[in-house]
């Protein structure tokens, strides 16, 4: 008998989980018609969706989608009327009908047991929703303005990616959107400023027609390889971005630092000179020719570009520096020889000599360089006797 009472109570389970779907359906029917209770409709059809066997059940999404565009246009309707409503919420709403349709298109674009695809919806769907997908872009603009970029950059691939969804396909998206480059761009941009890798390059090379924008685009991305540890794109971005943008103040100090840095001053120079033919007047462009000519020994020519440098801007301290540097180096590498003629040891005073109010002007500048100026200013004092300002040196030297 009990075996028996099992065996009825499991053949009974699929009929009674039957009737109890068909009357959360005909509650969910109740709500979106009588226009109350949509979120809970929502609720009730997305519970059903979790069980894979109702994956594939018509009635459910179509029953699922009526009540998210309920909730839609009751938004809609009370941002028309000017009443309170949450922007961000009917931004929100919007989308989430772009999701239930793309997927419930998926699932139905399966052929059946005898192989049939049915796509009696996708027009309807698509007509409909291609109404609304402005919005979509503009979601992703307001979150941007509220700096919710996880929020916004959801809403930019949101808006990109209908161009590949078969939903679609009639529409040709990807030749016909002309605002497709600028939500790739924002696409990026959110990438960025969530610092992370994966969505800022997703779209990267669709960012890449927003060719006004690719300035910022290829500075995002150096700072992505940057923070990837990834030298070689890295190393390739801010070489494309310096040969597009070379006037630039973002990727001209970046290479021209990566190969300074790496001891490759020929390199160094030919990058300087790319930028000076750029913009020749440049005070950045022109120091850091000026530390190339140091780093060759060729101290006239980098004396001369940091005198015009302080002419142009007496209070630039590194021109300072590296002019009585280049003065002092000189003097060092001459007093060497113990055995200097009289020319010679002229030649020696005369260098210290000149170095001296250039070291002193940088010191006057950063006082707290004592670092850079302190060895210079001891030995320039000790070599022409400065006794006073020796023992001044001295003794700040000498100090912990």
């Amino acid at each position: 008998m009990t075996r028996r009472l099992l065996f009825l109570f499991f053949l009974f389970l699929p009929m009674l989980s039957s009737q109890a779907q068909r009357k959360e359906i005909a509650q969910a029917k109740s709500f979106v018609k009588s226009r109350n209770n949509l979120p809970q409709a929502e609720e009730m059809m997305r519970n059903l969706l979790k069980d894979s066997i109702n994956r594939e059940k018509e009635k459910i999404w179509l029953m699922l989608f009526d009540a998210i565009k309920g909730q839609y246009e009751q938004g809609n309707e009370q941002l028309y009327l000017k009443q309170q409503y949450d922007t961000a919420q009917l931004f929100n709403t919007a989308r989430k009908m772009f999701t239930v349709l793309e997927e419930f298109d998926s699932i139905a674009t399966r052929p059946d047991k005898k192989g049939r695809i049915n796509l009696k919806y996708r027009r309807k769907h698509s007509e409909f929703l291609n109404v609304y997908r402005p919005n979509i872009y503009n979601g992703g603009m307001f979150f941007v303005k509220k700096k919710d970029y996880a929020k916004a950059f959801d809403f930019f691939s949101t808006y990109i990616d209908c161009k590949d969804q078969p939903l679609f396909s009639n529409y040709n998206y990807g030749q016909n959107d002309h605002r497709l480059p600028r939500a790739a761009y924002m696409s990026v941009y959110c990438g960025f400023k969530l610092k992370d890798f994966n969505k800022t390059m997703k779209y990267s090379e669709l960012a890449k027609t927003d060719t006004s924008r690719l300035n910022y685009l290829y500075q995002y991305f150096s700072e992505m390889y940057s923070q990837e540890k990834d030298t070689g794109n890295y190393l390739a971005t801010i070489s494309e971005g310096f040969a597009r943008f070379p006037k630039s103040m973002f990727f001209f100090p970046r290479i021209f630092d990566y190969y300074f840095n790496k001891g490759d001053i020929s390199h160094s120079l030919e990058i300087c000179e790319k930028a000076l033919a750029a913009d020749s007047t440049n005070a950045v462009f022109l120091y850091a020719k000026s530390t190339v000519m140091f780093a060759l020994g060729k101290y006239d020519e980098c004396i001369k570009i940091c005198d015009y440098l302080i002419e142009k801007n007496n209070t630039m301290a590194d021109a300072y520096l590296t002019a009585g540097l280049a003065y002092y180096n000189q003097a060092v590498k001459l007093g060497q020889n113990t055995l200097l003629a009289r020319k010679e040891q002229n030649r020696l005073k005369h260098l210290y000599k000149s170095a001296l109010p250039y070291i002193q002007k940088y010191r006057e500048l950063v006082p707290d360089g004592k670092n850079k100026w302190g060895l210079p200013l001891y030995t320039i004092y000790l070599n022409l006797n400065m006794g006073k300002e020796f023992d001044e040196i001295d003794k700040l030297l000498k100090e912990k």
